[in-house]
């Protein structure tokens, strides 16, 4: 049932995360959850490409009402049996406009497509943004799940796995200084050096879902993990199963992060009725199922407007009046 778990026996979060940049320390805290939003802020239903109306100012509203985040993703090609086009616009260059138009809101990555990009290139890109932004980003990655992008950019959707973790591996080689390291992507032979370094000393890396790594490579890398709606029970059970794995691994507490698909109606005692990956509901209802999140150990939900049915500025208003003060930050 929604908002209710059959854990009786919780294992707290007993140590804080690891501090990283300004982005990552705001949205993640121990035994917290924090609420964000995926762009573009906007309901476009059944239509694959957004209108991106007001897109900028809408971020802008969302910073000033409280929320924590704000997350943009790589769809590098419409492809139409997917049926979803992102934001549209390059995650880089709109990380770009984002760090000039916003102050305190994060600024998430979910996630970055490491085997259809030059890890150089995504280093310098994320590094750079995170410099212009003054330590607000989150840079998720992933391996991939749109296999007729591959072919496009002469990649192999097959090997996307042994590809992420060379890119992964040259990613944070990139962040140190005058890196000697090689592997499939390049050789750096200590004698240059690339830059801006990120303000923390390396890049936040969230791991998408497994990116065709096994669960044990999963807990021993990354900065935390963005997993994907499930029922409360399976996803309490993947947590748990997950955070087992990084303790034995010697780690630290890791943060877990998932979207949720959100139509909220007027009504706040509407009863919650399942959309694609989500809840039709009211404000009362939405309240407790995010704290059942938070009781099981997710960290962060960004939420996704595309199927919302009221006013978009209406319904931020009306999260950040009836959500948000159970959630902030």
């Amino acid at each position: 049932m929604l908002g209710q778990t059959n854990r009786t026996n919780k294992t707290p979060q007993d140590r804080g995360f690891q501090s990283l940049n300004r982005g990552y320390n705001t949205v993640f805290k121990a035994n917290r959850l924090t609420v964000g939003l995926v762009a573009p802020i906007e309901a476009h239903g059944s239509s694959p490409t957004p209108t991106m109306h007001r897109h900028l100012e809408r971020i802008q509203l969302a910073e000033k009402l409280g929320f924590a985040a704000v997350w943009l993703r790589d769809v590098p090609f419409n492809v139409p049996s997917f049926g979803d086009a992102g934001q549209m616009f390059d995650p880089f260059v709109y990380l770009g406009l984002l760090a000039g138009q916003t102050d305190r809101i994060a600024l998430g990555v979910s996630s970055i497509i490491l085997p259809l990009r030059h890890p150089a290139h995504v280093a310098k890109a994320a590094a750079s943004a995170d410099v212009l932004s003054g330590g607000r980003l989150i840079l998720g990655v992933a391996s991939g799940d749109r296999p007729e992008e591959y072919p496009a950019l002469r990649r192999t959707f097959g090997d996307r796995g042994d590809r992420f973790r060379d890119s992964f591996d040259y990613i944070q080689a990139a962040a140190t200084n005058y890196p000697s390291f090689e592997n499939a992507f390049g050789t750096l032979s200590g004698n240059i050096d690339m830059l801006p370094k990120p303000t923390a000393g390396r890049l936040p890396l969230l791991i998408t879902g497994s990116s065709r790594q096994t669960a044990d490579w999963l807990a021993n890398h990354g900065d935390g993990w963005m997993t994907y709606p499930r029922g409360l029970a399976l996803q309490e059970q993947a947590i748990a199963d997950w955070r087992d794995r990084v303790a034995a691994a010697g780690r630290s507490p890791q943060p877990v992060m998932q979207p949720l698909y959100l139509d909220l109606t007027a009504d706040p005692d509407t009863r919650p009725l399942p959309i694609h990956l989500g809840f039709r509901l009211g404000a009362r209802h939405l309240r407790s199922h995010l704290a059942a999140l938070q009781d099981i150990g997710v960290n962060h939900v960004a939420l996704n407007l595309r199927f919302n049915r009221a006013d978009v500025e209406t319904t931020l208003q009306r999260l950040a009046d009836e959500v948000l003060p159970d959630f902030h930050y």
